[in-house]
């Protein structure tokens, strides 16, 4: 087949989330593997577009030419279950699924089911769906009817970036992620609290704009906790390699991450890590390498941060064997090579 592909996106491509960062990554890899891609904006509003915005989306994509194939990501196509049916015989769709869109935190009951009907609908439409995580691919062949052998995974590439020098007085403790409710930093500023008594100072990097909502209710709980002079909201930073660099130890405290690169990133940079179990996060992280607590557990987190912040010589053992699974991280062009070769077998 030829080597032609469109890639369509909600939003804005630079959008600093690890999700939109995956996609640049695997679209520059593709590229030099020799694959022309055009690029398709679906507009704004997804996950949740209004009709119009649906139309929108579906209307640039129907102009695509016949048999064309088209990778779709999956924060659009979960929603584009209706326009994927009328397509379906004309274009050879696949998707791209970072996480079910039902698993996003704030949803009721009833949204997550309505969620999860669209999108299973949606997926059924596909010649085939590459995931981000072992753990979504079981999760798409076990509730979503995709097909095992319809699923290919390739995990996040790692860039070769500098470890973190550690031996900070007091002790920095890194957090990034956009502030939204899945990102859970409500959870790590309330353990923070708790450990009012050690010497610390955190920096919680990611970008305020994406749920305005959710950063002003950080920033009031930061404001009550009497601790605004040690935790800094710092938002969005391009290049965090070297918050990295600076830090002692990585904490965030996701309530669900569906492979979860920026934990990857901790690794490959050697920072001993503090998270939970939930979705992917254990899959990405060692046990050797950091404490993984249950979701939505302050005193949990805060109980490992204070090993950690307590105990220099597990911090450093952890340091160390973060560094060791880091190295082992596939780079971005491994992960394309994978999604190079599924798109070759798409019928």
């Amino acid at each position: 087949m030829s080597r032609d592909l469109v890639f369509a996106y909600p939003g804005e491509l630079e959008t600093r989330t690890g999700g939109y960062g995956y996609d640049r990554r695997v679209v520059a890899a593709l590229r030099d593997l020799g694959w022309n891609i055009e690029l398709i904006s679906l507009g704004d509003g997804f996950p949740k577009p209004n009709a119009r915005q649906l139309d929108d989306a579906g209307r640039r994509l129907s102009e695509l030419a016949d048999d064309s194939v088209v990778l779709i990501d999956g924060l659009a196509f979960g929603a584009m279950d209706e326009w994927a049916g009328r397509e379906a015989k004309r274009l050879r769709i696949m998707a791209l699924v970072h996480h079910p869109l039902a698993l996003e935190t704030g949803l009721d009951g009833g949204q997550q089911e309505a969620a999860a009907i669209r999108e299973k609908a949606a997926l059924a439409y596909t010649r085939g769906v590459i995931v981000t995580s072992h753990m979504t691919a079981t999760e798409l062949a076990a509730n979503y009817a995709v097909p095992a052998e319809r699923i290919a995974v390739a995990i996040p590439g790692m860039d070769p970036a500098p470890l973190a020098a550690g031996g900070g007085d007091p002790p920095l403790i890194l957090s990034i992620g956009t502030l939204t409710r899945r990102k859970g930093h409500d959870v790590l500023i309330s353990s923070l609290e708790k450990l009012h008594d050690l010497p610390w100072t955190c920096r919680i990097v990611g970008s305020k704009v994406l749920d305005p909502g959710v950063a002003a209710e950080l920033e009031g709980q930061v404001a009550r906790s009497g601790l605004g002079d040690r935790i800094e909201l710092a938002g969005q930073i391009d290049d965090t390699r070297s918050e990295f660099a600076k830090a002692d130890i990585f904490a965030l405290a996701s309530r669900y991450e569906g492979y979860g690169m920026v934990f990857a990133e901790a690794l490959a940079q050697g920072l001993p890590i503090v998270g939970c179990a939930a979705g992917a996060v254990p899959d990405v992280v060692p046990g050797s390498a950091g404490f993984l607590v249950p979701p939505d557990d302050p005193d949990a987190f805060a109980a490992a941060l204070r090993r950690l912040l307590e105990e220099p010589e597990t911090r450093i053992s952890m340091a160390d064997a973060a560094a060791i699974a880091g190295a082992k991280l596939p780079s971005w062009r491994d992960t394309a090579v994978i999604i190079s070769d599924f798109l070759e077998t798409v019928p």
